[in-house]
């Protein structure tokens, strides 16, 4: 097969691109530029998307003696990417911005672009795994359960699945690293990268703020109570507890979360912690990883919601437009807008963003 690895310049997609060259197809490294003026996004190499990690990623290819290129994909990320971010937080919901650039840049864009240019698919090192099945070929949790990253990949549609290779998804972590070692590549003891790229400060309030305004207005309780002010309601997410600055103390001193954000009031709901349980999910988008389950028809699952969250017990169903989940017990702390993905098991099912909780 002719394939384009995706390579960040971190340890994961070196090895995984030295594994497919080993197996004998033929393999074009690629890093993606996202920004067209990088001193805007982080600096450091972190393994994601700055100069040094594009030095890193060409000097991998060297190594591995394959052909190496930079693509310009500055535009689609910002479009696709960080406008998303900012207009989902503008409108009270906290978005999963690696959710939506695995969706419209490294596996729309880039597999579009590599299909385009004859290629047969995309090589990156994700953690996840495809298996060929009677039903197709389907996704499933890595062999690594601290490196799982299927959660942030159901976000793909089963063609996008065809073209995808996830070559490092039958082993762990520290495996990854030995090899790296082995092959001689300079990132085997590359630290990964966690922060949001285009987020250089780690601060996104304040990147937030920077960029929508510094508009103040009311903290209250569930009652409408005023009990202190805020600098930006889209700088707060569900769930949170520290830094609200409330001026009224708690009654009982009891701890107080954000309940909700209300985006066309510019108001922060906040309250004691049982209330942020959640029972009912609603998703819209949502998207298939395989054959879609029976619409109308309630089914067994897991749910889960977060890229590393514990997976919860489920009955969910869909009717094309949305999915709706009844947990067999609470999760705490659920905003709008984060993904939603269905499990059978280990395969991944689909998954939705998250538009209603109950």
């Amino acid at each position: 097969m002719k394939l384009i690895a995706a390579m960040s310049g971190g340890v994961d997609s070196a090895v995984a691109a030295a594994r497919v060259a080993e197996m004998g197809h033929e393999v074009v490294g690629v890093h993606l530029a996202l920004s067209s003026n990088p001193q805007k996004y982080r600096s450091g190499a972190r393994g994601c998307c700055t100069i040094e990690d594009s030095h890193d990623a060409r000097r991998a290819a060297d190594v591995i003696g394959i052909p190496f290129y930079i693509w310009d994909m500055a535009s689609e990320f910002h479009e696709g990417v960080v406008e998303n971010f900012i207009a989902e937080y503008s409108n009270g919901r906290t978005p999963n911005p690696c959710l939506r650039c695995n969706e419209k840049i490294k596996f729309a864009a880039v597999l579009d672009r590599a299909r385009a240019l004859g290629f047969d698919g995309v090589v990156t090192g994700h953690y996840a795994q495809m298996k060929e099945t009677s039903a197709g070929r389907l996704m499933y949790r890595a062999v690594d359960p601290a490196k799982d990253q299927s959660y942030v990949l159901a976000v793909l549609n089963s063609e996008q699945l065809a073209g995808a290779h996830f070559p490092l998804g039958d082993i762990v972590k520290t495996d990854t690293r030995k090899e790296a070692k082995a092959r001689g590549l300079y990132v085997a003891n590359k630290p990964d990268s966690h922060d949001i790229c285009f987020v250089p400060s780690g601060d996104n309030a304040g990147w937030l703020r920077d960029r929508l305004g510094s508009e103040s207005g009311p903290i209250v309780d569930e009652s409408g109570e005023v009990l202190g002010e805020h600098q930006g309601a889209y700088t707060y997410t569900v769930g949170q507890r520290r830094g609200l600055g409330l001026t009224v103390p708690a009654a009982g001193g009891i701890p107080r979360y954000v309940l909700k954000i209300e985006p066309k009031t510019n108001t922060v709901v906040v309250g004691a912690h049982e209330a942020l349980a959640v029972e009912k999910i609603v998703g819209d988008r949502p998207i298939w990883c395989g054959p879609a389950p029976i619409s109308g028809r309630d089914h067994r699952g897991f749910a889960q919601v977060r890229a590393h969250g514990q997976p919860l017990a489920c009955t969910y169903s869909h009717n094309n437009l949305e999915i709706t989940v009844h947990l067999d017990e609470p999760l705490f702390g659920l905003a709008a807008g984060q993904g939603l993905v269905i499990y059978d098991d280990d395969r991944v099912v689909g998954s939705a963003t998250v538009s209603e909780t109950a």
